[in-house]
């Protein structure tokens, strides 16, 4: 039987596993294309999954696709409500019962590092959205008409923008640390058709430290009139589990 992976768990979260050899229905927790879930067990460690037909996998590559990666995350949130998750990528896939052992068993020792690095851990999810500090101006165009020294002085000038761009990113995001204190971060900086920049921020914090987070998010809203603001989480740390390994179709 082929089986749909949704996340890694530890398997002393959920007591009903107890000494199992065999996959163990998950009730409660409904999978892709309303399949059952089951926790299989693996040593001192859980995979969530169901099966996983050919029609199913046709089916991921359709219009359904949409729901069926919200219904991926449902799964992984649901069991994040219980336990440490290392959450795999939408899609992936074992062939058998053997393909997910030895998937598991040849990437022990990085998965339990993981699950013990998250333990208690969640994400936040910042987008911070600020003025381009440099807008564009009309380009000189690569064509055999532009002079050479305009060219040039036209490079020169984009390279100087994009550097004053990523200064500002990083000295937002270095104001976004000192404000909210993670224990790790990632962030990506685009810049937007709407002609603004986007910082996209994962914190992964404490659990037991998110209401204070969000009470910092009320502040920072009313502190920094410049920036526009979003926040969501806690999530399962999506951003922070150290990948290895992948699935097996």
């Amino acid at each position: 039987m082929a089986w749909y992976a949704y996340c890694i768990t530890e398997r002393s979260a959920f007591p009903e596993l107890g000494r199992h050899r065999r996959p163990m229905p998950l009730t409660g927790v409904t999978g892709l294309f309303g399949n059952q879930t089951f926790l299989f067990p693996a040593a001192e460690l859980a995979v969530v999954v169901s099966e996983h037909l050919a029609e199913d996998a046709a089916r991921l590559n359709t219009p359904e696709g949409l729901a069926a990666a919200r219904g991926h995350a449902r799964v992984i949130s649901g069991c994040f409500a219980k336990s440490t998750v290392l959450p795999f990528r939408f899609g992936t896939t074992f062939g058998d019962d053997e393909a997910l052992r030895r998937s598991v068993r040849s990437n022990q020792r990085h998965f339990m590092a993981n699950v013990e690095r998250l333990r208690g851990m969640a994400e936040m999810h910042l987008k911070v959205v600020v003025d381009d500090i440099c807008p564009e101006t009309k380009g000189v165009g690569h064509t055999f008409q532009a002079a050479g020294q305009e060219y040039l002085s036209h490079l020169r000038e984009s390279a100087t923008r994009q550097r004053e761009r990523q200064s500002r990113a990083r000295a937002l995001s270095l104001q976004m640390h000192r404000m909210f204190l993670p224990v790790a971060e990632e962030v990506t900086c685009k810049r937007m058709e709407s002609g603004k920049m986007l910082l996209d921020i994962a914190h992964l914090v404490d659990k037991k430290t998110v209401e204070r987070y969000q009470n910092k998010y009320s502040t920072a809203t009313l502190e920094l009139k410049d920036c526009a603001m979003q926040l969501s989480g806690p999530w399962p740390p999506y951003h922070f589990v150290h990948r290895e390994q992948r699935g097996h179709v």
